[in-house]
């Protein structure tokens, strides 16, 4: 049974980005979580314990919060599902990379409860999906670049 978001949620982001680049190679960019602020100037610092696998957790700090992370699904190099609380926001991110003839498909799903999020539904949906969106935008670049 694959991880989903929860659907439910007040703020829910999806988004996609095709990249030009091997699987392989974004996904050594997108797991390899401590060079995350070499690639995207919104993440300030992120450390884990090792090579992510499931039970893994990584802290990380975005946005003034600071998020722990746990890997909750692996499956090397097409799917990750993390979450965690973060300042009582429950989130969990679902990451799907799919090859096709034109590039790799970089799918995300995130969702977002809890009761600072009931408090403001509209601001953080509009943080999210600029997050994400430019997420998606610097792990385009990085891959291409490297590749």
């Amino acid at each position: 049974n694959l991880m989903e978001i929860n659907s439910d949620a007040p703020v829910i982001t999806r988004d996609e980005i095709l990249i030009d680049a091997p699987v392989e190679a974004i996904w050594r960019i997108q797991t390899d979580v401590e060079a995350w602020p070499s690639w995207q100037p919104d993440v300030a610092s992120a450390e884990t314990e090792g090579p992510l696998e499931v039970g893994s957790v990584f802290r990380w700090q975005t946005a003034g919060l600071d998020i722990t992370s746990t890997v909750e699904e692996m499956d090397a190099p097409h799917r990750i599902v993390w979450g965690g609380p973060a300042q009582g926001i429950v989130a969990i991110h679902v990451w799907s990379l799919e090859p096709t003839d034109d590039g790799v498909l970089v799918r995300t799903a995130e969702s977002w409860e809890g009761e600072p999020v009931n408090a403001q539904p509209e601001t953080l949906q509009r943080a999210l999906d600029g997050s994400l969106r430019a997420w998606l935008e610097n792990l385009k670049r990085a891959a291409e670049n490297a590749a």
